[in-house]
């Protein structure tokens, strides 16, 4: 018994899709022969099943489905089954239900495949998806593989009819559903050690898409979308054969594997170089995957939502006619409509080179994204790196200052790439991973989550004044920005990109020196805190010289410190928190070396 499915799971891995030369070619078509030879080997199952039965199975009232990657053609190496036994009342009595479950079920197993499975009426599969999202959306892919497929089809097309009565009071729990993930998991792009299903712009979110498709409320995107989408399936097969198990967490010693078979390793580059190399390629791949089908959800989800204002078509009061869309102009250029960020009527984004900047800053001061549209609109804009005006360095000052509406305003605009012409050495950082074992981000969103965390309050409560409160804004979005390949002290290096970008950004010398040096001493306070005594004089006098003996300046050190050591990131451990970050510990140390150093330059 369980001929047809022995060994089930080896004859999978022989489908590697591995070449001779170690790279992973043709992923969709070895998808497609995964499927079929799983799909043919559970037909061959449930013969071999009704055969052994001491009783008969009726040809109708009982069959068995597929949903998930294998009802989708997405078979990976190590990919698991997702099988549903579908009955009609009374067909089985419940012992021979349960004998033909273990027929089923038990070869299966031994095969080494993982299986999730479930033995379900029309009914509970119906209760089950009017109450579970998940479940909703995976029967919206069901594969009907043996038994009665009319029942099974029959009860895919009454959940379908289902799904599209309700999709308009269920669409704030999809959006619910993507938005707890996206807190939970974060960005594909940004995490250095990502999960390729759940983050946001993973593989989780395809199935929300093509959930929303199927809802009718919204068109599927396709083209580059499409090709993105097969991209991330190929490395989420790599990882399957880098691991040897059905994982899609991108784990560091999977990393240079799954670049390898990915064809991103260099072969004439040094091993050491080659592998580090090869991952900050990866990192650069799947930030380009994940941007593509993060937008392609957002744009899919705000069709859905404006599909669903316009249902009820508004009249004038009185006219009889309908109203023109009203836009709430609040900057120039800048309009708020539906609950979104949108470019006022008859503005030309191609003539105005500070447009996204206003953008922006509305954005984040007012709480509302970025429409889709309008953001590849400001794409066009003709943004110039070397023409800032006053305007423009005090809304780049504004933007910085929005604490965590910061963070998503730049993440929507870095989709279209205009923080790196704003700043051209952005580009040097951008999707880099961090070497770091402390750090969830990668190096530019690790920058941006630090900006996020400073504001104008001194440590003693006193507020900044305006020169002091850029130069820390500016030092907090530059302090990584020497991290760069082959440079051993990020530190310094970025301390000589500093000023070269704000001096062409236009600020005053005065900010330009301050930020200067927070970047290039921005681990120092951390340093002398761990590493020295804070009750020696010579200690303080020497930390004290490296900030020039400026008390604000340390104030702003201080500020800088526990927003970099605060901003790991939740995956961090306990150990590498207490190691690298801010913990109680450090937070008392940094603390201790602060106030020391302070009073010594007060005289006191």
């Amino acid at each position: 018994m369980g001929h047809a499915v022995e060994k089930l799971h080896e004859r999978l891995l022989a489908i590697s899709g591995v070449d001779d030369d170690g790279v992973y070619r043709d992923g969709a078509s070895k998808r497609v022969q995964r499927s079929e030879l799983v799909l043919g080997s559970l037909k061959r199952l449930w013969d071999e099943a009704l055969a052994s039965l001491d009783f008969e199975v009726p040809t109708r009232g009982v069959g068995l489905a597929a949903v998930g990657s294998l009802a989708r053609g997405q078979m990976g190496p190590n990919s698991d089954l997702d099988l549903v036994l579908m009955v009609e009342d009374r067909s089985l009595k419940q012992e021979q239900l349960a004998q033909l479950a273990d027929k089923l079920w038990y070869p299966l197993w031994d095969s080494g495949l993982d299986l999730d499975h479930s033995v379900r009426t029309r009914s509970q599969c119906e209760s089950v998806t009017d109450h579970d999202l998940p479940a909703a959306m995976g029967w919206l892919d069901v594969k009907p593989i043996a038994g009665d497929v009319d029942l099974i089809g029959h009860t895919a097309t009454s959940i379908l009819e289902r799904w599209r009565k309700a999709a308009r009071k269920r669409l704030p729990e999809l959006t619910e559903s993507a938005d707890s993930r996206l807190k939970q998991f974060g960005r594909l792009s940004y995490i250095n050690q990502p999960d390729i299903k759940e983050a946001r712009g993973g593989l989780r979110d395809s199935t929300l898409i093509a959930s929303l498709a199927a809802s009718w409320l919204s068109d599927r995107p396709h083209g580059q979308y499409d090709s993105a989408l097969e991209r991330l399936l190929d490395v989420r097969d790599c990882i399957h054969l880098a691991s040897r198990k059905d994982s899609n967490l991108l784990l560091p010693q999977y990393q240079a594997p799954v670049a390898e078979m990915l064809g991103l390793a260099d072969p004439t580059l040094p091993e050491d170089e080659r592998q580090a190399r090869s991952i900050e390629d990866l990192q650069t791949l799947l930030a380009s995957l994940g941007r593509r089908i993060a937008f392609a959800l957002d744009a899919t989800t705000s069709r859905a939502q404006h599909s669903l204002t316009h249902e009820r078509p508004r009249f004038a009061f009185f006219q009889g006619r309908r109203e023109a869309p009203r836009f709430d102009v609040i900057a120039p250029g800048v309009a708020r409509h539906e609950r979104e960020m949108v470019l006022a009527p008859g503005v030309e984004p191609a003539k105005d080179q500070y447009l996204p900047l206003r953008v922006a800053v509305a954005s984040a001061e007012f709480g509302l994204p970025i429409a889709n549209s309008t953001l590849i609109n400001l794409g066009r804009s003709p943004i110039r790196d070397s023409v800032w005006d006053e305007e423009s360095r005090a809304l780049f000052i504004r933007l910085l200052s929005c604490s965590d509406e910061l963070i998503r305003v730049w993440e929507e605009i870095d989709y279209v790439g205009i923080p790196g012409r704003w700043i051209p050495e952005w580009l040097g950082v951008r999707n880099r991973p961090s070497a770091s074992a402390a750090h969830r981000y990668t190096i530019d969103r690790h920058m941006v989550e630090v900006t996020a965390r400073l504001d104008e309050r001194a440590p003693g409560g006193s507020r900044y004044d305006t020169e002091h409160l850029q130069a820390l804004l500016l030092a907090g979005i530059l302090h990584d920005i020497g991290k760069r390949p082959g440079v051993r002290d990020h530190a310094v290096e970025g301390a000589r990109h500093v000023p070269v970008i704000l001096r062409r950004m236009g600020y005053a010398e005065s900010v330009v020196g301050m930020a200067t040096i927070l970047v290039r001493e921005h681990l120092t306070l951390s340093d002398y805190a761990t590493g020295k005594d804070p009750y020696d004089p010579a200690v303080v006098q020497s930390l004290s010289e490296h900030l020039e003996g400026d008390v604000l300046l340390l104030d702003m050190l201080f500020d800088l410190t526990k927003a970099d050591g605060s901003s790991l990131g939740a995956t961090a451990s306990e150990a590498i928190t207490k190691r690298y970050g801010w913990s109680k510990w450090r937070e008392q140390l940094v603390t201790t070396m602060y106030a020391a150093t302070r009073s010594h330059m007060l005289g006191r």
